[in-house]
């Protein structure tokens, strides 16, 4: 799978291993799913939160920033070759998520890739049932990757894990 990656806020270049990290969690959510890589492409945007802020109210009628934003190429829950899709990942929340969960930055940024290749191949969480899958192949594909489930505390006051919000 070819990678393209954007770096549109400067904010995010305190994580200089952000190609690295990407094509980690794609390796990792193919492996999880069982499937070989599609010849596809995926772009992941590396924000500030004004820019998700605005395709947040843009695509999905939602005020403010998110944390992560997926936009499928195609409808269907396989993607044909060609374009997977894009990722958006906003900064400040992203950063602000890892210090409230006492996550290292790099790990909750692939736990949210992961989270949004996952939408991307038409996994969700709108409903508690598809929530509990989606969550057990996040959590699988962290720990193929060496990581802590990112929903090991998600009980914990205060503490909810679940990405709030993809497109």
């Amino acid at each position: 799978m070819e990678i393209d990656l954007l770096t549109e806020d400067d904010a995010w270049l305190v994580l200089p291993e952000r190609e690295a990290l990407a094509r980690r969690a794609v390796h990792a959510v193919f492996e999880v799913l069982g499937a070989p890589e599609p010849p596809s492409e995926l772009s992941v945007v590396f924000t500030g939160d004004e820019s998700v802020a605005e395709l947040n109210r843009a695509w999905r009628g939602k005020a403010g920033p998110t944390n992560v934003l997926s936009f499928p190429a195609a409808p269907g829950p396989r993607p044909e070759p060609g374009t997977l899709g894009d990722i958006v990942l906003a900064a400040g929340v992203v950063r602000a998520e890892a210090e409230a969960q006492g996550k290292p930055l790099a790990n909750h940024t692939v736990h949210l890739i992961i989270h949004g290749i996952l939408h991307l191949l038409g996994h969700g969480h709108a409903e508690d049932a598809t929530a509990e899958a989606m969550e057990r192949l996040e959590a699988e594909a962290m720990a193929r990757l060496g990581l802590p489930d990112p929903y090991a505390d998600a009980t914990a006051p205060g503490r909810d894990m679940r990405p709030r919000a993809t497109g």
